[in-house]
């Protein structure tokens, strides 16, 4: 099955105080190229993440995102030291300042100074690192089987396409054929034509010189070479469909091969029905090369 290398997949999870959101895709390239964006404080996520793509992957532009929010209220509760020890250090400086000017402060209560900023916290999000990194790590699989079955899906899509265009190109090689064949009687009595009256025309040339450059001008005009190289193509694209992926890059290659012969055919045609047919069959190959640059 051939895969595509365009594909989406988005998954929510949640661990603890902490919920987060993937979300990945991918466009055609000619090798693999991660780009990640993940929290970088959750320490190591990021070459589990890349190791991961790397071994489920073979081609694509891959972009893959995660939103990670942590739910304050669901932490547990605790108590800052040090900012405790601030906060009773500068309550006993303002009492002893107060004093001094002869104002007397009010006792202050436990409630109040657990009130101030920072004295409770939840608990530290170092301590959660390690289980929020295992619980994505072990969601990363399923991300990455969606985002491969969607991979396929487009693949099957694509593949049908191809079929179809490569049976084109099939049929318009057995087309140029015909139209070769057509093409040779009426190329021999052009030469023949040619051949008389270049000797009618010209005093002292030699008739046999002359009939060997025709002759080497008609095998050059020959297109038998071309046409079996197009014919050996569309099989050996047949059997990396049947393959399937990862077959992008000789696929492309073979595109390149397709598009040389055709290019040849036309300028040998000679004939207007062979150049429609070769032009038919650049169009053809043109549309297929596009299709192929998707296929991982």
């Amino acid at each position: 099955m051939l895969n595509s290398m365009t594909g989406f997949a988005a998954l929510k999870g949640a661990h603890d105080a902490y919920s987060w959101t993937w979300d990945m895709r991918g466009v055609n390239a000619k090798g693999l190229d991660i780009r990640l964006r993940v929290p970088d404080w959750i320490e190591g996520l990021e070459p589990a993440v890349r190791t991961g793509i790397g071994q489920a992957l073979n081609r694509g532009s891959v972009s893959l995102g995660l939103r990670v929010q942590r739910d304050e209220s669901q932490g547990t509760l605790a108590l800052n030291k040090v900012q405790l020890t601030s906060v009773l250090n500068a309550l006993n400086e303002a009492e002893t300042l107060a004093a001094e000017q002869g104002i007397a402060l009010s006792a202050s209560r436990s409630v109040d100074i657990l009130g101030f900023r920072g004295v409770m916290e939840t608990a530290s999000e170092e301590q959660d690192i390690p289980a929020l990194r295992a619980a994505l790590t072990a969601q990363l699989p399923e991300l990455l089987s969606a985002f491969v079955d969607m991979r396929q899906t487009e693949g099957k899509a694509l593949e049908a396409v191809l079929s179809d265009q490569l049976s084109e190109i099939e049929r318009l090689t057995a087309a140029a054929t015909t139209a070769a064949e057509a093409r040779r009687a009426e190329a021999a009595e052009t030469l023949r034509a040619n051949l008389a009256r270049v000797m009618e025309n010209t005093d002292g040339a030699d008739e046999a010189r002359v009939a060997q450059e025709l002759a080497i001008l008609a095998v050059k005009a020959d297109v038998t070479e071309e046409l079996d190289r197009l014919r050996a193509h569309v099989e050996a694209v047949r059997e990396l469909l049947a393959k399937g992926s990862p077959v992008g890059r000789k696929l492309d290659f073979l595109m390149q091969e397709f598009n040389r012969e055709a290019n040849t055919l036309c300028s040998k045609a000679q004939s207007v029905a062979l150049t429609r047919i070769g032009l038919d069959l650049k169009t053809v190959i043109d549309q297929m090369r596009e299709q192929v640059q998707n296929v991982e």
